[in-house]
């Protein structure tokens, strides 16, 4: 839920309150696919009164400093934008980035490669000044974290959205973003319960670390070191996943799973998500149908904090609108681990990925898709 801005001497007033722990996240690129499936039904102008409102806006990329705000300008391709999700724990505690990705857009708008770094990605976090932070090199999730720190006040996610974006221009290559968005759980889940759920295909049977077949929380062994209690289960197949399920289910990676790709099989099943939520929102069953509609339009922007550098996020609808499910490439970055076990350090990616960074900055990644078929994302 969505509580006010700044104030004065008080600290920040945190959107995060109270919201419960999650991992992975839709990204704004659903999110204004919805958008503009409402601006087919109620106008472009009543779209913008009733939910541009409810978009919170902040300066996610320092664009702001000394009181200056950058020119809206048309929208125009190739564009990237960064989409972050948080694990939004007490006020006071500082963000840590649990969801990164990158939607490229080329110059045609027609389509988009949709794209996941690890968490974990050993980096260099440059220095940021305004937060007193003097660079290192960490785990990417962490600058966020480095970012965020504000003086007197509770720490800032739309201050670590900037040094993380900085971050991942650094090691991306990629010289600006067009736009950026943080989504909560809390808005998130009411979203996907808004459309009355959202079918996908499971592609392994997966037991929950965290949640009960009731969809409550398990308990804390006495000590820590896990959890007790039944366990729900996603069984191998299509299914028709609840609010609480898509988001439990697209955050295991544990080894009691089998699952032997760890954290880059949670990134192949959060971009499968992406994709299934897209399409459900633009079925007939939520366009067609007024008051769910409604609903998923107001979740969706309550759920959003987005800066579009001058242009709102109905802007972006508008612009994107050639763009529907079938045409999202999910792609698959290499990587690898450093170290194993208890000497874990975290991840890398491969020389390979530099190649595919260098075609998305000369708007060559369809040539280098056809050659690097092994980049598309598996379903298993």
């Amino acid at each position: 839920m969505l509580v006010g801005k700044s104030g004065r001497g008080g600290g920040k007033r945190s959107i995060w309150r109270g919201v419960p722990r999650w991992a992975r996240v839709c990204t704004i690129f659903g999110v204004v696919l919805m958008v503009l499936s409402g601006a087919v039904l109620i106008g472009y102008n009543a779209l913008v009164a009733r939910y541009e409102g409810a978009v919170r806006k902040e300066d996610l990329f320092g664009d702001q400093a000394a009181g200056a705000t950058e020119k809206k300008s048309d929208i125009k391709g190739p564009l990237n934008i960064l989409l972050v999700g948080i694990d939004p724990r007490k006020p006071e505690d500082r963000p840590l980035s649990d969801s990164i990705m990158i939607l490229h857009v080329p110059a045609s708008l027609d389509r988009g490669y949709l794209f996941s770094l690890p968490r974990d990605l050993r980096v260099d976090i440059p220095k940021f000044p305004k937060a007193n932070f003097s660079g290192k090199t960490d785990k990417l999730n962490a600058a966020m974290s480095f970012g965020s720190v504000v003086p007197g006040q509770n720490p800032d996610p739309a201050r670590g959205f900037e040094l993380l974006a900085k971050t991942v221009q650094q090691v991306t290559g990629i010289e600006r973003f067009d736009a950026g968005a943080i989504i909560n759980f809390a808005g998130f889940k009411k979203i996907v319960d808004a459309m009355g759920g959202v079918d996908m295909y499971i592609e392994r049977d997966v037991t929950s670390e965290h949640r009960k077949p009731d969809g409550t929380m398990r308990e804390l062994k006495p000590g820590g070191g896990g959890y007790l209690g039944p366990q729900a289960e996603y069984k191998k197949g299509n299914a028709h996943l609840k609010g609480w399920q898509a988001l439990d289910y697209v955050r295991q990676r544990y080894p009691h799973n089998g699952v032997p790709d760890s954290d880059y099989g949670r990134q192949r099943h959060q971009q499968q998500f992406i994709k299934a939520m897209v399409s459900q929102a633009f079925s007939a069953d939520v366009v067609t149908n007024p008051v769910k509609l409604d609903r998923v339009l107001r979740a969706a922007g309550e759920s959003l904090i987005f800066n579009g550098r001058g242009n709102s996020v109905v802007d972006f609808a508008l612009a994107l609108k050639g763009i529907r499910s079938d045409s999202i490439e999910m792609i698959k970055l290499p990587g690898a681990s450093i170290g194993s076990g208890s000497a874990y350090k975290g991840e890398r990616l491969l020389p390979a990925a530099d190649d595919f960074f260098a075609a998305l900055r000369t708007e060559q990644l369809d040539a280098f898709m056809l050659e690097h078929p092994d980049f598309k994302q598996k379903n298993s």
